[in-house]
């Protein structure tokens, strides 16, 4: 029974046997007591005067007299105003202690066949250029997201969406036909979505040279853009595309093989992973019958012109398209297509969506069409909006001067890990090579994922490559420093053969030490508050003030040289449970730690 539950049972006891009258549970308010009081748990009275009939000093004290009398667990108390701060006997530590160092997966529920399944979406990319720095916020945060939503208990499917078919698409699709000269990913050594990509930017390059062109010989902008022979190109192409052409749909498979396989490396370098992929070539048509469906029942409606439309005014929203009069769909309809196979692939009870927050409005009414088509989540479906994400200026732009290349980023902060460690001295020295670039890459990487989570999601954020990776203050390095600390003094209490098997307590535990167990105690409830919230955030800054915690202690308290045994037994137990929660905090949030630094 955790200490939050025994103190809540004691207070309804005690406020029964002072005044009474039972209280419900959940009437009872605790919190942390502030760091300038003591105590570890504050009672608000204020709720129990109607009970006491007495002024809010007089009644804390008389509660916390009368539980200080019946409770072992509390050692002390004290009054401010209307609140009662508890103090917790270090001998309930010590015990949550060992409790703790008995749970291998502490802090986390496990799901069984029974619980709730869902399904988080995340990175949604194009076929027609390589991920970006956009792409890595997404996918770090849903990623993330989807081990929270699964350590509370969840089942729960991760899922991609990706956009492969379309104007776009076709665009480097023709480019490569046109200039590609047979060029493959084989033939240039390139990646293969960065290929795509570099003809995409082909395309734009000569679509631009057109229209000059065009322009300069008298035309307007708009007539050129009409007029443009390269651009009218790249529609045939797109309708021989939706026809089946063998030819068309031959070079499309190809050349998405080509991006995907680059996707892949991509993905596997930031650690994120999917169980199920959906393509949009497959969803918009089940959209488009999805949504045909819904018109013979009534719930949308056709104009004079074939478009079909869903009157969304009684909603306090506008109308909205949904098939256009040429019968071709749009991103709503194809999105009902997804969630229509999605619901026929699992038995989904909840779906997340990981998307920017420009998608609010869209999500807004993605809820409401499902919803009116029976399917049982959409009106609970959570878009998890998040802020857009840049760097500051001339930093790490990629080969067009636009864009910030995922696979660039990550290199350079595995090169900026590497320079950091040689800037301090030689860290690593003494190990391989491959040992050290293995190092470097778990600190340059984690140094991005941790300075991208830390911020609030729904906040825009700026991204400094070089603060991120600083040894100190709230960053990756910093925390995974502190747990290679704590495996450090494992091995080296192992090596002296020192007992961490001893059963017999410390006389004495120090504030310090209490004040580590109660955060260790706090993670259970950070997780449920990160699911709760949707917040992976709160999980960065929790692993960061444990850290933080630890490291004050390791530099006030002496651990291997500490001269009691049992004292110097649960230092050493008490900084093997600290490594344990920071590596399973740090790893909800995707973020690999080093045995050594």
């Amino acid at each position: 029974m955790n200490i939050e539950t025994i103190l809540t049972e004691s207070i309804v006891e005690a406020l029964k046997s002072l005044y009474g009258q039972e209280v419900a549970p959940e009437k009872i308010q605790l919190q942390k007591t502030r760091k300038e009081f003591e105590g570890d748990f504050t009672l608000v009275v204020f709720p129990f005067l109607q009970l006491s009939r007495k002024k809010p000093e007089e009644t804390a004290g008389e509660i916390g007299a009368q539980l200080a009398a019946t409770q072992p667990v509390i050692a002390s108390y004290n009054v401010v105003k209307g609140f009662l701060n508890l103090a917790i006997a270090p001998s309930y530590w010590i015990g949550l202690l060992q409790e703790i160092d008995l749970a291998p997966n502490w802090g986390k529920v496990e799901a069984d066949e029974n619980s709730p399944l869902v399904m988080v979406e995340y990175s949604s990319p194009n076929t027609n250029k390589p991920l970006h720095l956009g792409h890595i916020r997404n996918n770090l945060l849903g990623y993330a997201l989807s081990n929270i939503i699964a350590a509370n208990g969840n089942r729960v499917v991760k899922t991609n969406i990706v956009n492969d078919r379309g104007i776009h698409i076709c665009k480097s699709m023709l480019a490569w036909q046109k200039w590609g000269e047979g060029e493959t990913p084989a033939s240039s050594g390139k990646k293969g979505d960065h290929l795509i990509g570099d003809y995409y930017v082909a395309f734009d390059k000569h679509y631009k040279a057109e229209l000059s062109s065009l322009m300069a010989g008298g035309m307007t902008k708009e007539e050129a853009e009409a007029a443009s022979p390269l651009m009218a190109e790249a529609r045939e192409m797109l309708v021989k595309w939706e026809a089946g052409d063998k030819e068309v749909r031959s070079l499309w498979q190809t050349m998405n093989g080509w991006v995907y396989e680059g996707f892949d490396e991509t993905y596997r370098k930031l650690g994120v992973g999917f169980d199920k992929i959906y393509y949009e070539s497959d969803t918009y048509l089940v959209g488009k019958e999805t949504v045909l469906e819904g018109l013979e029942k009534g719930v949308f409606y056709r104009r004079p012109d074939a478009s079909v439309w869903a009157d969304l005014s009684g909603d306090g929203l506008d109308e909205k398209l949904l098939l256009r009069s040429d019968g071709t769909s749009v991103y709503m309809t194809q999105d009902i297509g997804t969630a229509q196979l999605r619901f026929r692939d699992y038995p989904i009870d909840k779906m997340v969506y990981v998307v920017g927050n420009e998608q609010n409005y869209h999500f807004q009414v993605l809820s409401l069409l499902l919803d009116k088509l029976g399917f049982s989540w959409g009106k609970g479906l959570v878009h998890f909006s998040y802020g857009m994400v840049e760097l500051p200026e001339g930093k790490m732009k990629s080969r067009e001067g636009t864009v910030v290349d995922a696979d660039d980023l990550m290199e350079e902060m595995i090169a900026t890990a590497r320079e950091t460690s040689e800037e301090l001295g030689g860290k690593l020295s003494g190990l391989s090579p491959e040992e050290a670039a293995e190092i470097n890459r778990i600190i340059g990487l984690g140094a991005l994922k941790y300075f991208m989570l830390k911020v609030d999601a729904r906040k825009n954020m700026l991204f400094n490559p070089k603060e991120s990776i600083d040894f100190n203050g709230n960053t990756g390095p910093f925390i995974q420093y502190t747990y290679a600390r704590t495996r450090s003094i494992e091995r080296k209490a192992a090596e002296a053969g020192v007992n961490t098997e001893c059963t017999s307590a410390p006389a004495a535990v120090s504030e310090k030490e209490c004040s580590l167990i109660r955060m260790l105690n706090e993670y259970p409830a950070v997780i449920r508050q990160a699911g709760s919230d949707y917040s992976p955030s709160g999980i960065a800054a929790y692993a960061y003030e444990l850290a933080k915690e630890y490291n004050q202690f390791y530099h006030d308290y002496s651990i291997l040289r500490e001269e009691d045994a049992d004292v110097k037994a649960f230092r050493i137990i008490l900084t093997r449970n600290v490594g344990k929660v920071i590596k399973s905090a740090m790893n909800l949030l995707g973020i690999e730690v080093p045995e050594r630094m």
